[in-house]
């Protein structure tokens, strides 16, 4: 099917800029944080880098969440279906809520603990458990404040998304240099000072989220049937949940090991993976402004009933992926000199991170492509099973056991165990292509309101 490329590009750009805008504002803290913290001590950067991936896991668990109620929302809203989007937004928030309560017991009572599985330097433990005790009550607030922001891009609000997520953002930068260093007459925190501002500005945005959802073309939660249940409804949601959240578990455990792995390499392994990091979720917004619109156009369609057009909006951002891949492969290549002079690393750590920026520039290729065909195209269409199942044999079966026997059994240098880490998502790029070609994902997931309210 031939479709109009103006119209197409205008979408793609009224989606994907403030979504890809927002996520570079996301990363721009962690990069604060590695860049505030670097200057401070090469410690407290390696320290809050591996505390916060206990937020990293918890965000698997959000992301399938709010993805399962995206897709949904996505076609009702195509169909025009206001009131069963209002029903997926308190479904969303009541499951968000739990997971944030359990992780933020986690973080108050036995911080010591979850730091002990990324680090056995007892000072990096210290460091990364007093960031922990604070930053827990930004992960309470946050499953909240997500689930408003979810929303609204769905329902043709993701400029104000962006808006609130970028003031957060600004906030939590400004108040870092309040906190870590000491401005204003606050005293020097250091770590502590990252996970207050963190906490801070989580606050801010829950604050924004309500404000603004109190205009009328916006979708708030129901709370008069806030635990109502609609059964056919719901068993939609787990059916796209479920494996969502089996392959968010597997990405999220797998990307964590892999930071724990490099982290037990050595001090000067850490901190080169924690600036590698930063670098690779700051050239990754753009692919991921990519597939989060991706997700919504292809849903829309599908949900609106036109499936030969979703069908072809979903080949054009495929091709689109590619482009993004070698570009940001490009981007890292060039970035590279630069980012190893930007932080403060021992020479070795430094020969670390040039060979990492390397080795990650390939991998760019496939992170991009499989972001934006699996997470964008194929989970608009309700196609969520690939996902889990390559990430349990690429990862799983594949990348992470290699890095484990690299580090652990056969003690291979840092770098080849770093390549290890970035096997799972170049090497699944032939499979990805032959699924998107069996077309599973053009479906429309909708029911009929009498269908939904049906007892």
């Amino acid at each position: 099917m031939q479709i109009d490329n103006h119209d197409f590009y205008t979408k793609l750009r009224k989606i994907a800029t403030p979504i890809a805008f927002q996520s570079l504002m996301m990363a721009a803290v962690a990069a604060g944080d590695a860049l505030m913290l670097g200057s401070v001590a090469q410690d407290e950067m390696t320290a809050v880098s591996l505390a916060t991936q206990v937020q990293f896991v918890q965000s698997m668990f959000l992301f399938a969440t709010m993805s399962a109620g995206s897709i949904l929302g996505a076609q009702y809203w195509g169909k025009g279906d206001k009131e069963t989007v209002r029903t997926l937004f308190n479904m969303i928030l009541r499951w968000c809520s739990l997971i944030s309560i359990i992780f933020f017991c986690a973080c108050e009572f036995c911080p010591d603990l979850l730091m002990r599985l990324f680090s056995h330097d007892p000072v990096i433990i210290d460091i990364g458990s007093d960031y922990l005790r604070i930053a827990g009550w930004s992960y309470l607030i946050a499953g909240v404040s997500q689930c408003y922001l979810a929303i609204m891009k769905v329902t043709d609000h993701v400029s104000p998304s962006a808006w609130i997520s970028t003031s957060a953002v600004v906030g939590n930068i400004l108040l870092n240099g309040v906190f870590i260093f000491g401005m204003l007459g606050m005293p020097a925190m250091n770590a502590r000072g990252a996970a207050l501002a963190t906490t801070l500005a989580r606050v801010i945005e829950l604050v924004l989220c309500i404000v603004v959802s109190t205009r009328e073309s916006y979708i708030r939660p129901a709370w008069n049937r806030f635990f109502e249940k609609q059964k056919l409804l719901a068993a939609d949601f787990r059916r796209q949940c479920l494996p969502l959240l089996g392959g968010g578990l597997l990405w999220g455990v797998g990307f964590t090991s892999y930071t724990a792995i490099m982290g037990h390499m050595g001090t000067d392994a850490a901190g080169a993976n924690a600036v590698a990091a930063v670098v690779r979720d700051l050239i990754c917004c753009v692919c991921n402004g990519v597939g989060s619109a991706a997700g919504i156009m292809v849903g829309n369609e599908l949900g609106h009933g036109d499936l030969e057009k979703g069908k072809a909006y979903g080949i054009k951002l495929k091709k689109i992926s590619f482009v993004i891949g070698f570009v940001s492969m490009a981007v890292v290549l060039a970035l590279t000199p630069l980012v190893v002079r930007m932080v403060i690393l021992t020479e070795e750590a430094q020969q670390y991170l040039t060979g990492m920026m390397i080795i990650m520039a390939v991998y760019m290729i496939g992170r991009c492509v499989n972001t934006i065909t699996i997470n964008g195209v194929l989970d608009g269409g309700g196609d969520t099973v690939f996902d889990m199942y390559s990430l349990a044999v690429s990862m799983w079966g594949i990348a992470l056991p290699l890095a484990l026997l690299g580090a652990f059994v056969f003690h291979w240098p840092v770098l080849v165990v770093y390549a290890c880490t970035c096997l799972d998502e170049v090497g699944k790029i032939p499979w990805v292509m032959l699924r998107f070609r069996k077309y599973k994902w053009v479906r429309d997931l909708t029911r009929d309101k009498t269908e939904i309210n049906t007892p």
